[in-house]
């Protein structure tokens, strides 16, 4: 299973078809407070968002800095995830309610140490008022080292947008939650929003191109890590934040 969804997310860019949308963005964090890593952070961070053919695709990788550290000081992590429509691929309309579509959704996390892990399960684009899209998306966990086990995430990603004046505030972001717990990778929570100020209008910029705002970072036993009074790993912090798409 594990090496047929890692070659169905190696094959995922050279089955598209023609790029129907994308856009990429460049973010600079800067934070305190953080759990079992340094406190102290700053994150370069390189996303890309895409339409196709055949679904849509999603990427991005962090590059860390650790402010105060001796020795290693940075690392990087990332995720790529392509999710295969149903109705695009059967050319037809599978909406339902509020479901405008239902596709396979796969994810391939990556980075320094034992995080690299598979991910595949159901994913639903819905339609709700408010929201310029809302997706759901069911994985089962499928770690490579076979350390933590398989585990069940629950995936909503979403984005709210509100004109203030000539210009605009973004809220947008996602949620993991990892539902339950085999091996050593523990359950937990991870809720990460972003709340953004579209300034490049006061800057002489198109919309959706310069922002600034907040982070906000809950993470309830961060890493599958399980909170104790000895090791400390529920995490809630916010970071600075400065985005541009390009």
């Amino acid at each position: 299973m594990r090496k047929l969804l890692l070659a169905g997310l190696v094959a995922a860019p050279a089955m598209a078809g023609p790029l129907q949308w994308q856009d990429n963005s460049l973010s600079y964090l800067y934070g305190q407070n953080y759990k079992v890593t340094p406190g102290t952070q700053q994150t370069l961070t390189v996303e890309h968002a895409s339409g196709w053919n055949f679904g849509d695709l999603f990427f991005f990788t962090d590059f860390t800095h650790f402010n105060g550290t001796s020795g290693d000081s940075n690392t990087y992590y990332g995720e790529f995830s392509p999710r295969f429509s149903a109705g695009k691929l059967l050319g037809k309309d599978l909406a339902f309610g509020p479901v405008t579509d239902v596709l396979l959704a796969t994810t391939y996390e990556f980075g320094e140490g034992n995080v690299e892990t598979l991910l595949a399960g159901p994913g639903f684009d819905l339609k709700l008022p408010g929201f310029d899209f809302f997706q759901l998306n069911f994985y089962q966990r499928m770690p490579r080292n076979g350390r933590d086990g398989h585990t069940v995430q629950v995936t909503p990603v979403w984005k709210m947008r509100f004109p203030v004046g000539d210009s605009q505030v973004v809220f947008d972001g996602f949620m993991d939650w990892v539902v339950n717990s085999d091996g050593v990778y523990h359950a937990n929570l991870h809720f990460n929003p972003q709340l953004k100020y579209d300034l490049g209008p006061a800057l002489g910029l198109h919309k959706d191109k310069l922002f600034v705002g907040l982070e906000y970072d809950y993470w309830k036993n961060r890493f599958g890590i399980k909170d104790s009074p000895a090791f400390r790993t529920n995490q809630n912090t916010a970071s600075l934040l400065v985005k541009y798409h390009f």
